[in-house]
């Protein structure tokens, strides 16, 4: 049976890194979903967004708990989608239920599991390990001005305003290199769609 690439068996690196780290299949394919159809819209592939949108939907409805915030991005999306196809009521109750889900961003950010990031010398790692608390508390602040700008993109995007901030773009310049927590976040506040410049 043909498995399309973005199903990440095993000759995928970053599959297996992420289910080394402890994500699960699920996740990283939700994330691949809503990439593809970010990529999608951006080249005005209207009907591939929406599929892989929705796919990524059914993906959290089936694996998700009800309380992950990507919950709330694919709730999100799926009203881009209804509104994308004139459903504006739809769309609405979309983006209510995207709300609701997103207002429990602040205590899921302070539950958030931060692996360590250095990387890039032994001196980096162990100023990490010195001063880990901080280093949490200064990403966990990070974290709290990305959930306050999606929980404004998210209003805007409810009354069919055009969000003052970029959240994919701002994804693929932000997207962490490790699976953890923190990625997963990002992944819920950055890849809600949003209409094209």
């Amino acid at each position: 049976m043909f498995a399309p690439p973005i199903w990440g068996f095993s000759r995928d690196p970053e599959m297996r890194a992420a289910l080394a780290a402890g994500l699960r299949r699920a996740d990283l394919l939700w994330e691949r979903l809503q990439e593809r159809g970010h990529e999608a819209y951006r080249a005005k592939r209207n009907g591939r967004a929406m599929r892989d949108w929705k796919n990524a939907a059914r993906l959290a409805r089936w694996f998700l708990p009800v309380s992950d915030l990507r919950r709330a991005t694919s709730e999100a999306n799926l009203g881009f989608c209804c509104r994308l196809q004139g459903r504006e009521a739809r769309a609405r109750e979309h983006y209510g239920a995207a709300i609701a889900i997103w207002n429990h961003a602040p205590e899921h950010i302070e539950t958030l599991g931060i692996a360590p990031r250095s990387r890039s010398s032994l001196f980096h790692m162990r100023m990490e390990v010195r001063h880990a608390t901080t280093f949490r508390d200064n990403l966990r602040k990070r974290m709290a001005a990305f959930a306050a700008e999606t929980t404004t993109a998210l209003a805007q995007l409810a009354e069919d305003q055009k969000p003052e901030v970029r959240l994919y773009e701002r994804w693929r310049a932000e997207k962490p290199p490790v699976f953890d927590d923190t990625r997963k976040f990002l992944a819920s506040a950055l890849l809600i769609a949003a209409p094209a410049a």
